[in-house]
């Protein structure tokens, strides 16, 4: 399949993939028990969604110097609409990691070493799930009309049960693992598994955070069937695609502590994800009947996920707004 990047762009990026996973262990304290602050969080956000638009930048630089100012418009416009996308979907993941460490009871501070790996685990998986995307689609070009109704159904189905809540307490999963391993009921810090006496022998025992740990991994599997047939509707390049989905995984950690504390007041934005499954699956579908441009995709996208966050403010802040009933009962009181 044709692709811009040479062996030299791919080892360039995946030179600054490595860099900033370093930064991300290592200098911002991902190998550390630490609480994550919303300044700490809201400045990482920042300084990730720069370099990736940095990126954007540099591949437009460089394209329209070699192949021409059309090429490079168009290039880098389907990497600003993937990553937009991929960004958007990766929110849901975050609501879904939220949901499992309040499940199992995770201190904040405890949390940092599960979605360190967590991220790991997703960018390999997207990695190997991208090329082997590419392949099939070059040999089998009726895989995007799969891609595309699979992607529609998902954003009915999120839509559809998007107030609903998976029940934990009886995932099958977790009982399985429950069922073949010995499991602490308490927290032994960050570890993942700990030695205890049983019946005169050492025992390895996995602990919570084990659980959580492989919820995450499972969790990462699933959005990445969801989120990697939507930017195949964008573009079929291998560079375009999975620099996009990488950059996008990359501040992951960090939005999820920038939203830890405010996901409830997003309460419509599941709605405005669905809404942008459906859209993308439905180009999908018409790839070969007319081409939706990749500008009005990016446009459409971006005022879809704009006015659901808007919406949900709107709609906290009604709902925290007391009656007419509450205000007349406290003032007689």
């Amino acid at each position: 399949m044709e692709t811009i990047g040479t062996w030299w762009m791919w080892a360039g990026f995946f030179a600054i993939v490595l860099v900033m996973l370093a930064i991300d262990l290592f200098v911002v304290g991902g190998d550390k028990q630490h609480r994550v602050s919303f300044k700490e969080a809201a400045t990482w956000s920042g300084i990730w969604i720069t370099i990736s638009f940095l990126f954007a930048g540099a591949l437009w630089w460089y394209l329209d110097g070699s192949v021409g100012r059309e090429i490079a418009n168009e290039k880098a416009l389907e990497y600003i609409t993937g990553y937009l996308i991929e960004k958007s979907l990766a929110v849901d993941n975050v609501f879904i990691w939220l949901m499992l460490f309040s499940f199992f009871a995770i201190p904040i501070e405890l949390q940092k070493r599960v979605l360190v790996l967590g991220v790991l685990g997703a960018i390999v998986m997207r990695t190997i799930m991208i090329f082997a995307g590419v392949w099939l689609i070059a040999k089998f070009h009726w895989i995007l009309y799969v891609f595309g109704a699979f992607l529609l159904i998902t954003g009915i189905k999120m839509w559809w049960f998007a107030d609903e809540k998976p029940d934990l307490a009886n995932n099958p999963l977790i009982k399985w693992i429950r069922g073949h391993m010995k499991v602490t009921d308490a927290l032994h810090g960050e570890r993942f598994f700990v030695l205890r006496e049983d019946a005169g022998k050492l025992v390895r025992y996995a602990t919570p955070l084990f659980l959580v740990l492989v919820l995450v991994e499972i969790s990462d599997l699933i959005f990445a069937v969801d989120s990697i047939p939507a930017i195949f509707a964008i573009t079929t390049d291998p560079f375009i695609v999975l620099t996009s989905n990488v950059f996008a995984i990359l501040g992951l950690r960090a939005m999820y502590f920038l939203l830890a504390d405010m996901a409830s007041r997003f309460s419509l934005l599941k709605y405005g994800l669905a809404m942008v499954l459906i859209f993308i699956g439905t180009k999908m579908l018409l790839i070969d009947i007319f081409k939706i441009p990749v500008l009005f995709s990016l446009g459409v996208v971006a005022a879809i996920i704009f006015t659901s966050i808007v919406l949900s403010l709107r709609k906290e802040a009604l709902d925290s707004k007391p009656s007419n009933d509450d205000a007349a009962n406290t003032g007689a009181r």
